[in-house]
């Protein structure tokens, strides 16, 4: 009986150690995963000093990626210019668009009618001449003001 306690209990002793050397392993483990996830923080927020040379570098690759940008923009909008008339190309080309307007008004039902004779007898009007007044000189703009 004594030499199967004394057994039972050098084994439970070994089995602790074992179990205190997983846990340790495992401790150990977790503390270098997380110290190298610190060393990979770090490094992201280190980057590459700049200098002059690196600077001059950068903007270079930098300037021809913009002008490269800018000249494909240009081509397109070039293709696309071509396919788009200006107005006085639209009206040179199709002359039922002189009055296309105003049939839309016509068909809308929009019809303004205009009476001419208003507008014959002119004489009757009475309009102002700058001729009648007397401090008028066409050569100077303000001298019609008056104090």
């Amino acid at each position: 009986m004594v030499m199967i306690f004394t057994l039972v209990t050098a084994v439970q002793e070994k089995l602790n150690e074992i179990v205190d050397q997983i846990k340790t392993r495992r401790e150990e483990e977790k503390k270098q995963k997380e110290k190298e996830a610190e060393e990979a923080e770090k490094q992201l927020f280190h980057g590459t000093p700049v200098t002059i040379e690196n600077f001059l570098s950068w903007k270079a690759k930098f300037d021809a990626e913009l002008l490269e940008i800018k000249k494909k923009r240009m081509k397109e909008e070039e293709q696309a210019g071509k396919n788009k008339l200006s107005g006085k190309q639209l009206f040179e080309t199709d002359h039922n668009l002189d009055t296309s307007d105003i049939q839309f008004l016509e068909d809308a039902g929009n019809n303004v009618e205009v009476d001419e004779s208003l507008f014959q007898e002119m004489d009757d009007l009475e309009l102002e001449d700058d001729e009648d007044d007397p401090d008028y000189t066409p050569a100077d703009p303000e001298s019609d003001l008056t104090d």
